[in-house]
């Protein structure tokens, strides 16, 4: 399955074209034609969405990025593993108006805040995040788990009293959800994070709002499905677009590596249906995740995708694909605000069936990025937001 997969999937990888056998382009043509043909509509308009789920990065990079984001969505819930990482209100907040100076003028765009949880966050810290208005939870990364996490939780059990009060004030606790013990497998650092640690959170402090981010495998899902309410998901758009055989098959493809890294496609087939399937548990996070193309092909190269810059049309060619494009509106825009408990937004963005070539590169302070579907043709564009 894995191998057939591959051949479906790789249309929609980035830079993959020039790489593919002759075969294999003709078989990703013939599959594209097929979807093509079987939508629906060439137009599509959604209430504005949000993204629970960006990097933007610090500095003269903020620039760059952020307006991809802020021109689509109205809201993104901004990850706070910078360096140094973003710890405190007083800091998110710092942050945030950086991120503000960003967007382009006459755009509406809210950076959504999250706290970089430490052994030591104290529930002080977690009373001034709840009375910031901007600060929506705190991310748990688990050391050395992913870009930038040395200095993130080493034991769970440290963070009870942040994450009691946590619970008391109704902020979120965003999870990235791998464990980083050596004698893991790398593929299966997810479904080991369940069963040792997550699982037994739940039951620890019952009343916190928990996402898990950008989940991988058919073991996050049926976790996810099997919890209270107050248990949800982020799905990023590689993740249900491709399977580990995108970046590994013809040559290692640095820049679709990220964390969790792709995984076979059983598990593709999960998440996907997960997404597309209607259930308010999954929404949209992108985990755009951008590095300058030298740090991404390198000896040992940065985990992250950069799919910002044509996000939204990346989720309908996955919806459209499972013909469930009538569900990529509870996606994408009414999910993730119902689950954070934020207004669903006003006014909408429209795309249309309209295909365009994906730059090989941009700008990114002073430095390029490779994005997502690089030199591919996307066959959706925004048009109206």
């Amino acid at each position: 399955a894995d191998t057939m997969m591959a051949a479906l999937s790789l249309p929609v990888a980035g830079a993959l074209r020039r790489a593919a056998p002759c075969a294999t382009r003709r078989a990703l043509g013939r599959i594209h034609a097929t979807v093509s043909a079987t939508a629906g509509s060439d137009r599509l308009t959604i209430t504005a969405p949000d993204d629970w789920h960006l990097h933007v990065r610090d500095d003269a990079k903020i620039a760059s990025v952020v307006p991809f984001t802020a021109r689509v969505f109205r809201r993104a819930l901004i990850m706070p593993n910078t360096v140094p990482p973003v710890r405190t209100t007083h800091e998110a907040g710092a942050y945030r108006e950086k991120i503000l100076a960003a967007v382009p003028e006459g755009v509406s765009f809210e950076p959504q805040m999250t706290l970089y949880l430490t052994d030591n966050t104290s529930p002080a810290e977690i009373e001034a995040a709840a009375a910031s208005g901007f600060v929506r939870g705190c991310k748990l990364y688990p050391a050395g788990a992913t870009t930038n996490s040395d200095a993130g939780v080493t034991d769970v059990n440290k963070c009870m009293p942040a994450l009691e009060k946590m619970a008391e004030l109704g902020l979120v606790l965003e999870v990235h959800g791998e464990v980083t013990h050596g004698s893991v497998d790398m593929f299966d650092r997810e479904r080991v994070f369940l069963d040792e640690v997550l699982s037994k959170l739940v039951d620890k402090v019952p009343g916190l709002k928990i996402v898990m981010e950008h989940i991988t495998t058919e073991d996050a899902v049926e976790f996810c499905k099997a919890q209270g309410d107050n248990v949800a998901a982020t799905i990023t758009p590689q993740h249900i677009l491709l399977n580990r055989n995108a970046m590994l098959i013809g040559g290692i493809r640095p820049h679709l590596y990220c964390l969790p890294i792709l995984k076979r496609e059983s598990h593709r087939v999960a998440v996907t249906a997960a997404a597309t399937g209607g259930d308010k548990k999954f929404f949209l996070g992108t985990d755009s995740a951008p590095h300058p193309k030298g740090a991404k092909e390198s000896a040992c190269g940065c985990a992250g995708v950069f799919s910002a810059h044509a996000a939204l049309p990346f989720y309908a060619m996955a919806f459209e694909k499972e013909g469930k494009l009538e569900n990529l509106e509870a996606f994408a825009s009414h999910n993730g605000a119902d689950f954070y408990g934020v207004p669903r937004n006003e006014g909408t963005v429209t795309l249309v069936r309209e295909g365009w070539e994906c730059p090989g590169e941009y700008e990114f302070g002073g430095d390029v990025v490779v994005p997502f579907m690089a030199g591919q043709e996307i066959p959706w564009r925004v048009v109206e937001a």
